[in-house]
């Protein structure tokens, strides 16, 4: 791509091989332990489109009256991605987000929504995710997640939305984890179909075509200069701190519950 994406790149490997292998994935042994892993996860996939949303309202025209703005190159790599992520193709033919896809998903497989749903509900009448995060009583390391997504969201600043976007995101779900669940679906074909369908539709779509365009959006968005590069890295290196925290959370909660059974 250029000098800058390997640089950020090799900056941020490091973290990306401990969430590549971190130990959450190797107390995945069943139903019960994915719906755990499902319930924090759920929370790093709903602002995901948030973070999309206000990418594609920055960088593209979402008003009315419409008016070009920005690099055509630009909006047209944000709306090629918004149109998978938010209207791609479930396990059966029908149009669902991402988001939607994966609450389908915990709905098969018996897996607590309250908490996102109770968030959902909240931030609609509060307007406020700090405040409807506390309503939602979602895990403490979800809420750190979240707040920091929309830290970067209240910066206004278009390069380091990208970045994260880009880098906290992409190419993150290991082939180990994906193998863990095709286990579990064969043995429980009824209760995890739809999230081994996610996931491998995730990887499919997400891991290839959209994580090339991501890059050239942040190569596009960050090429005003070194400082918009180095504001990027260090973005990025927390968003990826953000994540083993999430998945540290989701690991301790499985610990807890396998000790109590």
């Amino acid at each position: 791509m250029n000098e800058h994406i390997d640089k950020l790149r090799k900056a941020i490997e490091p973290l990306r091989q401990q969430i590549i292998n971190h130990r959450l994935y190797t107390v995945i042994k069943d139903v019960d332990d994915l719906k755990v892993f499902m319930e924090y996860h759920i929370f790093a996939v709903w602002d995901f489109m948030s973070l999309l949303k206000t990418l594609q309202n920055n960088l593209t025209c979402t008003s009315v009256p419409w008016f070009p703005k920005g690099s055509a190159d630009t909006r047209y790599l944000i709306n090629e991605i918004v149109v998978g992520e938010e209207s791609d193709l479930d396990l059966f033919g029908e149009r669902k987000s991402h988001f939607e896809l994966y609450l389908d998903a915990m709905h098969q497989c018996g897996a607590d929504c309250s908490k996102i749903e109770m968030f959902i509900e909240a931030l609609k009448s509060k307007s406020d995710v700090n405040a409807a995060l506390k309503a939602s009583s979602a895990p403490e390391e979800a809420c750190d997640f979240v707040n920091f997504t929309y830290k970067i969201i209240d910066s206004n600043k278009f390069y380091l939305q990208s970045a994260i976007f880009t880098f906290g995101r992409e190419d993150l779900i290991p082939e180990m984890f994906v193998s863990i669940v095709k286990d579990i679906h064969k043995s429980f074909p009824d209760n995890v179909s739809i999230f081994k369908y996610y996931l491998e539709r995730h990887i499919e779509v997400d891991g290839d075509h959209h994580s090339h365009l991501a890059l050239q959006m942040t190569s596009n968005l960050c090429d005003s200069g070194l400082s918009y590069w180095m504001e990027a890295e260090d973005a990025a290196i927390e968003s990826l701190q953000k994540r083993i925290n999430l998945w540290d959370g989701a690991y301790n909660k499985i610990i807890e519950k396998k000790g109590k059974n």
